[in-house]
């Protein structure tokens, strides 16, 4: 999901040249009220991949409801684990830092699934369901 229509008809485009737009159903609006009512229409458990790149306070809420969508198997990446190498330093306290060093010890430590933090870019966090 996604809230711009502009960034989503780029994204089409090139799902449609890379013949993989029928693969994929994007649905505009806010992510956590789109996953609730995915979940809430009985799409638990349904979902091959989930990909989180929104704003990082809500990161953990996104993470349970990607749980929740995702299939045994599945897979959810998300953005920005790193947030620049600031997660590793204990004197940060910008809230989107905490909020993502709260997050990554959490997944480490969720029997639900094994994951790998991939240092590339800003960082991304992989988790696959168990």
């Amino acid at each position: 999901c996604d809230v711009s229509d502009e960034w989503t008809r780029i994204a089409r485009d090139f799902w449609r040249r890379a013949r993989i737009d029928e693969k994929i159903d994007l649905r505009l609006g806010p992510a956590l009220d789109t996953m609730a009512s995915l979940l809430a229409a009985g799409a638990a458990g349904s979902f091959d991949f989930v990909f989180i790149d929104a704003d990082k306070e809500s990161y953990e809420a996104y993470y349970e409801h990607a749980i929740e969508l995702l299939r045994p198997g599945g897979l959810v990446a998300l953005d920005n684990a790193l947030r620049g190498g600031r997660v590793a330093s204990p004197d940060e306290a910008d809230p989107s830092v905490e909020t993502i060093r709260r997050l990554n010890s959490r997944i480490r430590d969720d029997e639900r699934v094994s994951m790998s933090l991939v240092p590339i870019g800003d960082g991304l966090m992989l988790a696959r369901k168990r």
